[in-house]
């Protein structure tokens, strides 16, 4: 009677792995594609679950502009020979006297070292008094000087030197060769020119923004597009802040692909293909290509072009599906734009389900037939 007790504990076993199974469910990486489905707004639900196609994809390549404004773009070069408030002078005076007004004894001229040009544009000269000398270049302040002395010493000779001066300075930093605060000079007078000297960006050029803060004006550009577009090459003013930065642009990729993590644009623009690739691609053992989801918050201008309405208003949640099994699912996804927040989900194939129950069962079973066939005694 006793070999009878065996298969009777099996077959109870088994009703009880199974109604465990049926009733606390098996892991999974998230959401399968019925449930995302479910959640549409077609069934009652908060999110618009569209399938991609070229209307689709035309409606939201959206791309961030980034480029700067007439205003800096139309700013002449500052020229080099401009005195500008903040900058020193240097100044010799000759005098065509044995005793002269500023000369000391024995001697025909007067060196003036580091002469401070005010935050007015005004420098003061001994006997000539204080003259404007912002705005004007040192061959205009010269003669402005020599007029002034002449009716005092005669014949004066006056020579008028700009030297690199606080107000005809930029500061840079970020991720630049060498950060620091650098004079506007003849051959760094525009913004490529000046970031060459301060060593160049010091990270990919792909990903690099260039951001200019002059005044309370803030704008920013890629550093490719001051190569592709020389527009974009501005002068310089002095006082400029130039920050060179990484593009902070992200994506979250989660479910069955080889990484699960937050991923940063690797590139100006980003598809969906690429994302994929990315993290790692798909899972060959448990992805399905036809559920491969971006997750987002589409502002309504551009939902109401998706879905053919005019009636909503402020961001909708928005799920566009790539099925990649499609003839034309891989240029879909090739040409379909992945933006800023956007989160890449791809759900497990149906069978994964059945082996991680199948798994559950049979490794279930063999732990109780173990304990089954023990020895009574133990």
């Amino acid at each position: 009677m006793k070999p009878l007790a065996n298969p009777w504990a099996k077959s109870v076993a088994l009703l009880v792995v199974v109604s465990l199974v049926a009733s606390c469910g098996l892991p999974r990486v998230g959401p399968n594609k019925r449930e995302i489905f479910a959640g549409s707004v077609q069934k009652q639900g908060d999110a618009f679950v569209v399938s991609v196609n070229d209307r689709v994809t035309r409606a939201t390549s959206v791309v961030p502009a980034l480029g700067f404004s007439e205003s800096f773009i139309n700013a002449g070069v500052v020229g080099s020979d401009t005195i500008s408030a903040g900058d020193t002078l240097g100044l010799t005076i000759w005098e065509n006297v044995d005793d002269g007004l500023l000369a000391s004894t024995g001697a025909n001229s007067t060196i003036l070292e580091e002469v401070q040009v005010d935050g007015a544009g005004f420098i003061f000269v001994p006997y000539a008094g204080r003259l404007k000398a912002a705005g004007n270049t040192p061959e205009a302040l010269r003669r402005i000087i020599t007029e002034r002395l002449k009716d005092q010493t005669p014949d004066p000779q006056v020579q008028v030197r700009r030297l690199a001066g606080d107000g005809a300075t930029v500061s840079l930093v970020g991720a630049v060769g060498g950060q620091g605060v650098y004079p506007i000079e003849r051959p760094t007078r525009t913004l490529a020119a000046m970031l060459a000297q301060a060593g160049g960006v010091s990270i990919e050029p792909e990903i690099a923004q260039v951001t200019v803060i002059r005044g309370k004006h803030t704008e920013k550009v890629w550093f490719q597009d001051l190569f592709r577009d020389p527009r974009f090459d501005i002068a310089l003013r002095g006082g400029d802040r130039i920050l060179v930065e990484g593009d902070t642009r992200s994506f979250t990729a989660l479910g069955a692909t080889g990484s699960q993590s937050r991923v940063n644009f690797e590139s100006q623009t980003l598809s969906g293909i690429e994302a994929i690739a990315q993290v790692g691609g798909l899972l060959t053992s448990s992805s399905d290509p036809t559920g491969v989801f971006i997750l987002r918050n589409e502002p309504s201008d551009i939902a109401n072009t998706v879905l053919g309405r005019n009636d909503l208003q402020g961001a909708q949640r928005m799920i566009y599906v790539l099925d990649l099994t499609q003839p034309n699912g891989l240029f879909m996804a090739r040409d379909f734009s992945v933006r800023d927040g956007d989160t890449l989900y791809v759900t497990e194939a149906p069978f994964t389900q059945w082996s991680k129950a199948i798994a559950a069962l049979t490794g279930s079973l063999t732990a109780i037939d173990t304990l089954t066939t023990a020895p009574s005694g133990l």
